[in-house]
């Protein structure tokens, strides 16, 4: 499988790093796509890649899937493209599809295609469950409270503890589209942006981006918390949003996929 990336940063580089030099997966990144040419130049050479910064010379390259790892605005400009072109698709910044039309659109063109798009749970749990409990429209609760520090929400001057946001996941992805795709991955995967709510807390004790979801319906209740340590050199990036997109890539093609 050869296998296209949109994006120059750590996420890029994690799985750059995995697939093409530690082969954890079947398969290698044949193509690099960014506007970063300093960033892309060293991809090219460290990881035996192609760095272009056109995107019709990128797609038409040799390659069955492309990752989005870059931002939400690349995300909404390029995954309709990429579908066309006949490429599956996974997406990190899934904060693209708080547009409802939009994620409709994307799901056409893919069907239209027979292509495949992939959202990652990124650096949240509880998704099967939210499904499972939603099967039957069940769900009547969603909330997730994260808690980051200044430093992770790209917020200076923040010496203790303040609630910046208190609403519904719609307009938490507006207001935070680098920091809540957590919020929408619970959304797509439960009762829909409106009704899924969400709390951004920053706070400089913390050391760890902290996620705590709480769910009711008639299947009952759930409350989770899930810890995450940051991208080493990006404090605003999730590790596990990194490793879910490598267990996405992992889980193509096996006859057996669990959850």
């Amino acid at each position: 499988m050869n296998i296209g990336i949109m994006g120059t940063g750590n996420i890029a580089d994690y799985l750059l790093k995995s697939i093409n030099e530690e082969r954890q997966i079947v398969g290698t990144v044949t193509a690099v796509f960014g506007r970063n040419r300093e960033a892309g130049g060293q991809l090219e050479k460290q990881y035996k890649t192609r760095f272009y910064q056109d995107f019709d010379s990128f797609i038409g390259s040799d390659m069955d899937m492309v990752i989005e790892a870059a931002a939400v605005e690349v995300a909404a400009a390029y995954s309709i493209p990429v579908l066309e072109n006949q490429k599956d698709l996974v997406v990190s910044s899934i904060g693209a599809f708080a547009d409802a039309a939009f994620l409709e659109t994307v799901r056409k063109t893919a069907e239209m295609n027979g292509r495949t798009v992939h959202l990652p749970s990124g650096a949240v749990g509880g998704l099967d469950l939210l499904k499972s409990a939603n099967a039957l429209g069940g769900l009547e609760k969603v909330m997730i409270t994260t808690r980051k520090s200044p430093a992770s929400l790209g917020l200076e001057g923040i010496s203790e503890e303040k609630l910046l946001f208190d609403g519904p996941a719609g307009e938490a992805i507006k207001k935070f589209p680098k920091n809540v795709n957590v919020a929408l991955a619970l959304s797509l995967a439960g009762i829909g942006t409106e009704k899924t709510g969400v709390r951004v807390i920053a706070d400089p004790s913390v050391e760890r981006n902290t996620h705590t979801i709480e769910v009711e319906g008639s299947f009952g209740n759930m409350a989770m918390t899930i810890e995450n340590l940051p991208m080493p050199g990006n404090p605003k990036t999730s590790y596990l949003a990194a490793l879910s997109v490598l267990a996405a890539l992992k889980n193509q093609g096996k006859p057996i996929v669990i959850g």
